[in-house]
């Protein structure tokens, strides 16, 4: 059992890294890159999230914050939550129209759709032996399905509730017209 113990600890750091430190790049990217927060907002009102700014902001500090709390493990299942939740807003408003395969014309939604599935899983697995959440005695109370309902109820429900309080996508000629 101590094996089992281990391997799962070490599968939640491993995953912990990979996908809290992919969230921080996107959250850097949104904030520095390319076009920064103004390219972003843009990005975001040409997909109809209105308004941009706010989104782009909420996006940013949402990647930013939730991928260091990964890294640290702290509050392992809510950070994961925002993973979830910001992926799952990408993939109604920018990857699903498009298919399942990335490299699809406009990007598929198999790359949004793993970032939320390893996010459950880390939500189930809680931060393990490496993180701050069992060093302040909290893994045990946020692991398994608790975790799991954290990271997937938060998660989606924050994402449906942004989407359905916010997102205003442009209607298509043949809407428009008929």
């Amino acid at each position: 059992m101590a094996a089992d113990a281990a391997a799962a600890d070490i599968a939640s750091l491993v995953l912990r890294v990979s996908i809290g430190g992919t969230l921080i790049a996107h959250g850097w990217n949104h904030a520095f890159g390319g076009g920064k927060i103004a390219g972003t907002a843009g990005w975001f009102e040409s997909m109809g999230l209105r308004p941009g700014r706010l989104h782009a902001l909420m996006a940013t500090g949402t990647e930013l914050g939730a991928g260091v709390l990964l890294l640290l493990g702290l509050l392992t299942p809510v950070a994961a939550a925002g993973a979830v939740g910001t992926m799952a807003v990408a993939f109604i408003t920018a990857h699903l129209r498009n298919g399942f395969f990335i490299f699809r014309p406009g990007q598929g939604y198999e790359y949004v759709v793993m970032i939320i599935m390893v996010a459950c899983g880390i939500g189930a697995l809680g931060g393990g032996a490496a993180s701050l959440d069992r060093a302040i005695g909290l893994d045990g109370d946020l692991s398994g399905w608790t975790g799991l309902a954290v990271t997937a109820l938060a998660g989606g429900v924050g994402a449906a509730l942004l989407l359905a309080a916010f997102w205003r996508p442009a209607r298509k000629a043949e809407e428009q017209t008929g």
